[in-house]
């Protein structure tokens, strides 16, 4: 049921600001911030979605839609925007601080007021897209110029490709006209062809045209002042950066180091287009805006409450799923990304164990949960994915960790040997990316899956034969998904640790040994890992790593490193190596 919409005029600066409002006014109020060319209307699909329980408001900008219009180009500077955002905040929502939700030049100006001295008292969260602090930009694009790396240029020239029409605005008569020609009624059929947005009656708004010349003095008013004298601007506001996969205009690399401006940062990735996010994807949209909400006001409510002994665990959004996370690396990356506030569900063969690392994350993040899952059995697997996807969520983040040890020549590995490590590493692998991969493309909000596999997949060696090809099965599998999964924006690592201290040694089998023997060689490998000292926190530390850069291959240890370098320098060299006796 849609939720009517009432109107009424806040003035800031001396000009009129046009304001709609639905939902109910004592819910918390989410402020939707609309870039350019748009209006207020931007937001129409969104807003209904969350008017069903939140004090939703909009307003068209200054020179956009039914608000005022400033007379000369000064009214477009970020101090007047951010001048108009607190002046409808304070009007819609004096008592309490109000959720910023903004797009595109919304984004943009709402950086303004996000980073003014305070504003954590009067916005309690902002969720951003498409949509950087130019000032930010500044200090990004500086340390790119001075650190000129083949990947810094890349990406200076990337967005320099994508960012055409930024200097064609600042050409005097050029764009005005091109808008007030043609491209105002053209502009419809551009977001179907290039955005794929169906096209709609509602959308574009009738004021498109003036909408989009008077807009372009936001252009010329801003970009070269504050990016050519870039100021300091941290902020103490809760962000949620929503990443558009297939946003044409700002590149995904624009946010790195984003941290350093803002420590209370929430990274969500969308699959979508510039526009088709809000167009297209409203309900997912405003799904991302109700949950960080809720989280944001769960801890005020939490802070709040700590006087009389009250404490919450608060979550950053994410749910991550960890296999064989009983104990070593599955349980150091599970407790790792509880750290950073993800929810976690783990599982393991042995279910004591993956209930200890729940109980271990409970302790320093959300509660997490724990299962007992074979992941060789496919229908396992499967039953598994679709239990957390109805009580937990469609995962953000899957790793599949579970694997097994096994020493042994090709003619002394059993067909019985083969299948069991061939099971576990690498069957064990393609059932939780097919499983949990197959919901979040459904889902089309993107994610990560991460699958460690071994320097022994590219390192070959006579007695690891089994081990050492289901791991190189495991890389290149990963390798594929990342080519096919790209396209529903869900990235794939693969992490290829060396020599880790974990309890893989203790549980590692051994081809053609007596059960003493057996036990004597895992007590020895037992004992040369952990003199070798790496322990598996630094590869959680990776991992975590890989999720938020995308790298797609990471080797961990000095040795995975160098025998990663040496497999394209000279590999050669690593088929001689591969013929000595390492048990």
């Amino acid at each position: 049921m849609t939720t009517p919409v009432r109107r009424r005029t806040v003035h800031s600066g001396g000009l009129p600001l046009a304001v709609f409002e639905q939902g109910d006014p004592d819910a918390p109020t989410v402020l939707l911030v609309h870039g350019y060319p748009d209006t207020h209307t931007v937001w129409d699909d969104i807003a209904a979605d969350l008017a069903r329980d939140h004090h939703v408001v909009r307003y068209d900008v200054r020179g956009a839609g039914e608000s005022g219009v400033p007379a000369d180009r000064d009214g477009y500077r970020l101090e007047r925007l951010a001048e108009d955002l607190f002046a409808v905040a304070d009007a819609v929502s004096p008592e309490r601080p109000v959720h910023l939700v903004a797009h595109d030049w919304g984004s943009i100006q709402s950086w303004e007021a996000v980073t003014a001295p305070g504003a954590e008292r009067r916005i309690a969260s902002y969720t951003t897209m498409s949509g950087p602090s130019l000032d930010h930009m500044g200090y990004w694009l500086r340390h790119r110029l001075r650190r000129p790396t083949p990947r810094h240029l890349k990406q200076l020239l990337h967005q320099g490709l994508h960012s055409w029409y930024i200097t064609a605005f600042h050409l005097p008569y050029l764009a005005p006209g091109v808008w007030r020609l043609g491209l105002a009624r053209a502009w419809p059929r551009v977001l179907r062809d290039l955005e794929h947005v169906t096209p709609r009656a509602d959308h574009p708004q009738r004021s498109l045209r003036r909408d989009a010349v008077r807009g372009i003095e936001l252009y010329r008013a801003n970009f070269r002042p504050t990016m050519g004298s870039p100021r300091e601007r941290p902020t103490e506001v809760p962000v949620q950066l929503v990443t558009l996969t297939r946003d044409r205009y700002v590149g995904t690399y624009l946010s790195e180091g984003l941290e350093r401006w803002v420590p209370r940062l929430t990274r969500r990735t969308l699959h979508a287009g510039h526009w088709s996010a809000l167009l297209e994807k409203g309900v997912t949209v405003a799904g991302l805006v109700r949950g960080f909400t809720a989280r944001v006001e769960a801890e005020r409510a939490g802070q709040a409450g700590r006087a009389t002994g009250e404490a919450a665990a608060l979550d950053d959004g994410r749910l991550v799923v960890v296999t064989g996370a009983g104990s070593g690396i599955g349980r150091a990356t599970a407790l790792a990304f509880a750290e950073e506030g993800a929810r976690v569900v783990v599982c393991d063969l042995d279910l004591a164990s993956a209930r200890r690392t729940a109980e271990l994350a409970s302790l320093i993040g959300p509660t997490a949960h724990a299962y007992r899952v074979d992941v060789s059995d496919g229908a396992a697997v499967d039953a598994f994915a679709q239990t957390v996807a109805a009580e937990h969520g469609v995962p953000d983040v899957v790793v599949n960790n579970a694997g097994i040890g096994h020493s042994g020549t090709f003619l002394q590995t059993t067909e019985k040997e083969w299948q069991r490590v061939l099971d576990v590493n690498l069957w064990g692998v393609i059932h939780g990316c097919r499983a949990f991969g197959t919901l979040m493309a459904d889902r089309g909000q993107g994610g990560h899956i991460v699958n460690v596999s071994s320097a022994a997949a590219y390192l070959p060696s006579k007695a690891l034969t089994a081990y050492a090809t289901s791991k190189a099965a495991v890389f290149m599998l990963s390798d594929c998904l990342r080519a096919e999964f790209v396209g529903h924006g869900i990235g794939v690592s693969t992490i290829c640790p060396g020599i880790v201290n974990t309890n893989i040694t203790r549980a590692s089998t051994f081809s053609a040994t007596t059960a003493a023997e057996q036990a004597a060689k895992q007590a020895r490998a037992a004992k040369l890992y952990a003199r070798r000292g790496f322990p598996p926190e630094k590869v959680a530390t990776a991992i975590l790593a890989a999720v938020r850069t995308g790298k797609p291959v990471v080797p961990v240890t000095p040795e995975a490193k160098a025998a990663r370098l040496l497999a394209r320098l000279s590999p050669g060299l690593l088929r001689l190596a591969a013929r000595l006796d390492v048990t």
